[in-house]
């Protein structure tokens, strides 16, 4: 692929997000979109696409949320990062995500994608270990996605360095 048609086909991506907007849980058009009939062919190819940007960004997220080691030294925190991240990735791509759940149903070929995504929530979480059968981290992740989607929208606050100072020297019982 040359670096025009990466470009070419962020913009057809950027263009269906857009079109989106205006109802997400709609099917897209790929006639209404300039060159995504050519360039993907099936909406299902198009929304496979969208996904695969979806998994890049939120992998993005959660590795600048990790980068600090100190931050994801206690168990609590790895799931706050986890939250962090994906609400952060969420509000900054409000309508990519929006075409993504929306299209989760009417889409069976989004569903091991998505399986993976919530298999990777759990586990950058800590809230399962790799050996685990899949399907059990799988539930974990769904569970985990659940209560992140579900809990007060606002940013979950990073522990100051005094407060996790605190939290380090008076461990609670």
């Amino acid at each position: 692929m040359s670096w025009t048609d990466f470009y070419r086909r962020r913009e057809i991506l950027d263009a269906a997000v857009r079109q989106a907007r205006r109802a997400p849980r709609e099917p897209l058009s790929l006639a209404e979109i300039p060159g995504a009939a050519d360039e993907f062919g099936t909406e299902e190819n198009l929304l496979l696409a969208l996904q695969y940007k979806w998994t890049q960004l939120l992998s993005g997220y959660l590795r600048a949320e990790f980068a600090d080691p100190d931050e994801a030294d206690l168990p609590g925190d790895q799931v706050d990062a986890v939250t962090r991240a994906w609400r952060q990735a969420q509000q900054d791509h409000e309508d990519l995500r929006a075409v993504l759940d929306g299209a989760l149903e009417r889409c069976p070929a989004l569903e091991p994608l998505h399986r993976t995504e919530l298999h990777m929530l759990a586990l950058t979480a800590g809230l399962a270990e790799p050996d685990e059968p899949a399907d059990e981290i799988v539930k974990v992740g769904r569970t985990l996605d659940a209560l992140i989607r579900a809990g007060d929208t606002g940013p979950v606050r990073r522990r100051g360095p005094v407060g996790h100072l605190m939290r380090l020297l008076a461990p609670s019982a």
